[in-house]
Parts: C-alpha cells; sequence; structure tokens
C-alpha cells in the first residue's frame, strides 16, 4: 500500500511540474526554420534584482542562405509597479559558432558585434539597439517604453555555411528607469519559457521526461491494485 502511495505521489509530482522548462541557450538548424522560442527576462544592477523591471523577446527563425541565419523578432517591455518608467533600449546574446557579422530592422535597426554589456555582463557576441551607438551600452530615446512591443528582423553572418546555430546568453537593456530610487539603467537576463511551431506548443525536453514518468507510475499503479480488489471485479 505504501508503494502504491509513493507512485501516487511521483505521478502528481510528475504531472503538476509538466511545464515547459527553463533554459539559456538555444540550438538551430534546417529543421527549425519556422519555430519560435520566447524568453522572459528579469531586471538587476549593481548586482541587486530590481522587482518589476521585466521584459519578453520572442525569437523565430525565418531562413537559413548561405552562411547567413535570418530570424524575425517580437520584443516587449512587460515592466510593472514598482517601476513606474522604463525603456528597453536593446537586446543581446552570444553566438556558437563566433559570428562574423549582424545586421537588423525594425524597433532595434542597428547592431554591434564584440561589445561590451554594461551590469557587470561584458563581452557579448552581438546587441542590437534602438540607436546607432559605438556600443551596447545604448543610447538615444527610442526603444519600447512600458507595455509597447517593437518588432523586425535580425541576420546573423558566418565566415563559412555553418550547420548548426546555438544562441546562448540572452540579455535585454533597460534604460529611463523611475519609481526605483538610486536606479536609471540595468540589464536584464532571459530565460526559455515556451517553444512553438506553426502556432502549436513543443514541449521541452524535462516536461517529456516529467510526463512520461507520470504516466508509467499510473500504469504500475493499475497493475499492483490488491488481488482482493481484482478479485470482487471479476467476481461482479
Amino acid at each position: 500500500m505504501k508503494f502504491v502511495h509513493a507512485l501516487a505521489g511521483l505521478a502528481a509530482a510528475s504531472l503538476a511540474f509538466a511545464a515547459p522548462a527553463q533554459a539559456d541557450s538555444i540550438t538551430f538548424d534546417s529543421s527549425n526554420i519556422g519555430t519560435s522560442y520566447t524568453l522572459n527576462y528579469d531586471g538587476y544592477s549593481g548586482g541587486t534584482a530590481i522587482g518589476g523591471l521585466t521584459g519578453s523577446t520572442t525569437f523565430t527563425l525565418t531562413g537559413i542562405s548561405g552562411s547567413d541565419y535570418t530570424f524575425s523578432y517580437s520584443i516587449a517591455n512587460t515592466s510593472s509597479a514598482p517601476v513606474t518608467g522604463s525603456r528597453v533600449s536593446g537586446f543581446a546574446f552570444n553566438t556558437n559558432p563566433d559570428i562574423a557579422s549582424s545586421s537588423s530592422t525594425g524597433a532595434f535597426a542597428y547592431s554591434t558585434t564584440g561589445s561590451s554589456y554594461p551590469n557587470g555582463i561584458g563581452s557579448v557576441d552581438v546587441c542590437f539597439k534602438d540607436a546607432s551607438t559605438g556600443a551596447c551600452a545604448g543610447g538615444g530615446s527610442g526603444g519600447l517604453t512600458m507595455g509597447q512591443t517593437g518588432t523586425g528582423t535580425f541576420t546573423l553572418g558566418f565566415s563559412q555555411p555553418v550547420s548548426s546555430l546555438t544562441l546562448s546568453d540572452f540579455y535585454v537593456r533597460y534604460q529611463s528607469i523611475s519609481g526605483v530610487p538610486g536606479i536609471s539603467s540595468a540589464s536584464g537576463s532571459g530565460s526559455l519559457t515556451s517553444t512553438s511551431s506553426g502556432g502549436t506548443q513543443v514541449p521541452e525536453p524535462g516536461m517529456l521526461g516529467l510526463l512520461a514518468g507520470g504516466l508509467v507510475a499510473l500504469g504500475l499503479m493499475r497493475r499492483r491494485r490488491p488481488a482482493s480488489l481484482r478479485f470482487s471485479t471479476a467476481a461482479a
């Protein structure tokens, strides 16, 4: 009986935690064209987390041509109280293999490769910005204010064709922050929250493992019903 209860607990836990797994890297190849990846971002400055400072990005691989990978993007400034004002002025990530060139359109139409990101992040392979500045720290007065969403495309170029590409270490840049004493700018790091292909959510590997564990546990529970229960069912 204790065994059955343990299995029941395992099944419940497996199903309860069957949610998209968080991750900070995404690998793309030709099989991922049309697949979208959404990340949520926190906010921090000087190593201190800033409550209410948040953002979200969705990247979709739209094509691979020669040594170029092209994506569409949608970025939202989702900040809320106690933050009363902020601008998302750019986003960044690292690439493997190393990037050779970049370009972009839309809300963040300027890009810089091999520059430093503020708030202790250090060097990043590429960043996309709202203004033509020489670094990834931001500048200008554009970007996305609270509640706004911006879209566009970006292209990553490599020195030669690559069969797969990994993006990792996702960041956003916040500026013009108000409502948080002593803080006017900050950065945020992103975690993968969902993946979708053609509008259909694709489970992350961790989710599939947990769900499979729950189904196996439920199957064992059915097979290990007490003998008296099986006999009474047969007699009926």
